[in-house]
């Protein structure tokens, strides 16, 4: 089955699985759509569900294909960088451009760069936070689905890695998220009060990372 926008068409995957009670429609990352619905669902039920939603899935391809422009290439702190490879044995920038060496590990120096400062701002805004919170442990890696984790009973605040290539702001807004979770578990509203007290343009920005 295709799907056709934008004189573009789109594989259709449907999914049918004996324990799913509803049917689910989702744009991936490959920009396929994945249909998932039980066993019994009839595929003339499931074409007439794609028909009327047809609006909200080109919605959903269109965000996906911002986030693929938004995160092809090199990224570093909210700017994109061409990547160019040279015999020098450490990193330079230059406007637009990085040179980087052969066997350079992207990820390793993201890592390294990530670390320094990931603790400075968590540090930073530790500092002005408005309610007394205990200090969190902080941890980084890659995450696939959330730009940070706070387990609230270790204290251990955890950073998507990915926000090494962002604007410091999200990479603030992150901290300050999951600083709250240590004292709101939930995402009440004084979970969200408390977000604003610290930064008050949080929606703004919370709104901008949808498009990574």
């Amino acid at each position: 089955m295709l799907f056709t926008y934008n004189n573009k068409s789109y594989d259709v995957v449907i999914e049918k699985k004996m324990g799913n009670r509803n049917t689910y429609i989702r744009v991936k990352k490959d920009l396929k759509i994945h249909v998932t619905t039980n066993t019994f669902t009839p595929n003339f039920s499931i074409e007439r569900l794609i028909r009327d939603n047809y609006e909200r899935i080109c919605d959903m391809i269109d965000v996906q294909e911002v986030k693929a422009r938004n995160n092809s290439g090199f990224y570093y702190l909210g700017k994109q960088y061409r990547i160019i490879y040279s015999d020098q044995k450490d990193i330079s920038f230059e406007e637009d451009s990085i040179y980087v060496p052969h066997n350079f590990d992207i990820d390793k120096w993201y890592l390294k760069k990530a670390k320094e400062l990931f603790l400075e701002r968590l540090n930073y805004n530790y500092d002005k936070y408005t309610r007394n919170i205990p200090y969190p442990k902080l941890r980084i890696r890659k995450m696939t689905s959330r730009w940070g984790v706070c387990n609230t009973k270790t204290h251990v605040i955890t950073l998507n890695l990915e926000l090494i290539k962002r604007d410091i702001c999200y990479l603030d807004y992150v901290i300050i998220h999951e600083m709250a979770h240590l004292i709101y578990g939930d995402h009440s509203r004084a979970f969200w009060k408390l977000v604003e007290d610290n930064m008050p343009e949080y929606k703004k920005y919370r709104d901008e990372m949808k498009e990574f």
